[in-house]
């Protein structure tokens, strides 16, 4: 049996690997061409004249035209109301959100090669702590941010669900009073909290807080209640039997047996809170993976955008197998 299944994760794997080869293959040369070589951006006469008609100086037109920016990257700049002299005393375009090279490729191109999105993956992996200004800051200092909202949001949500699903688990009374609040709360949206949060708390990072904290709570909520409820009579009748308390019994029976269920929730819970925040952030603005990945399309570096796309599937994974093996810890056979 255990080789049977060691072979068969072999060949889940050789498959996997495979099925990447060919979707990166694909990707490959649906979006390479022999034109597509980076080099100064050819502009029309219109466009100049539209720049030119915005303040922006000729000379400094043709200076980042020739750094391979594009007319829309330029257009924005434009829009800064800033020379290029004030501009690179700032720190540069690229702490305006704007970058150069194999972005300003895209953007003549189209969509990103696989090795374009490598490059730029390369230059954040290697330092994903840099902080070039509030729009020009490191994968790293983004998923610090994201991460520590969706953690506080979460344990909040813990330190809520767990116990009132001892409650409701616990109690059939209860149960029937709280379901059809669950119920009507439950479908909401988390983001449709956030313009309520942000009116009421008026801090955007707390707002964030409290819409992983409200989108993590029910799928705990009512998995704890069901793992409770779903304890086994016999185990709960030797408990009265040894004269336990209800605390004790709680801790000592209930708990050990519902943590499976409880910790499925957390599983569910973790997953929706990490793929709200990435939505919330793009919303609220500031520092965050969801705001880099907003403002790195604002600023059409679609490499970078894609790139920050991977690494928000692969921190959700982590943390996926985080919960998963935590569930492994506390599985018990009867």
């Amino acid at each position: 049996m255990t080789m049977t299944m060691t072979v068969r994760n072999v060949q889940a794997a050789l498959l996997s690997i495979a099925l990447l080869i060919a979707f990166l293959g694909v990707w490959h040369f649906s979006t390479t061409s022999a034109d597509h070589v980076a080099s100064a951006t050819r502009l029309s006469d219109d466009q100049v004249q539209t720049l030119v008609g915005k303040g922006m100086a000729k000379a400094d037109i043709e200076a980042y035209a020739k750094q391979g920016l594009s007319f829309p990257q330029l257009d924005q700049i434009a829009g800064l109301g800033l020379t290029r002299a004030e501009i690179d005393a700032a720190g540069g375009i690229q702490s305006f959100g704007f970058t150069t090279g194999g972005a300003a490729e895209e953007a003549e191109t189209g969509f990103p090669s696989p090795a374009q999105v490598w490059r730029e993956a390369s230059e954040q992996i290697f330092d994903p702590f840099y902080d070039r200004g509030p729009n020009d800051k490191g994968i790293g200092i983004q998923l610090q941010y994201s991460l520590a909202r969706v953690l506080t949001g979460f344990v909040l949500a813990i330190l809520v669900a767990v116990p009132l699903g001892f409650l409701i688990g616990m109690s059939p009374l209860w149960s029937a009073a709280i379901n059809p609040y669950v119920q009507v709360l439950k479908p909401i949206s988390p983001l449709a909290w956030l313009p309520v949060a942000l009116y009421l708390i008026k801090d955007a990072e707390k707002a964030s807080v409290f819409v992983i904290f409200i989108c993590s709570v029910w799928p705990m909520l009512i998995n704890t209640a069901f793992g409770v409820a779903g304890v086994k009579g016999d185990w709960l009748n030797i408990a009265r039997t040894l004269e336990l308390s209800k605390l004790k019994t709680a801790f000592r029976v209930i708990l050990p047996a519902a943590a499976p269920t409880i910790l499925t929730g957390m599983r569910i819970s973790i997953g929706i809170a990490w793929l709200v925040i990435v939505a919330a952030e793009m919303v609220i603005g500031g520092v965050g993976v969801g705001y880099f990945v907003w403002n790195e399309w604002n600023g059409l570096n679609l490499a970078s955008m894609i790139f920050a796309i991977v690494v928000i599937g692969l921190v959700g994974l982590i943390l996926d197998l985080a919960l998963g093996q935590a569930m492994r810890l506390v599985e018990y056979k009867e």
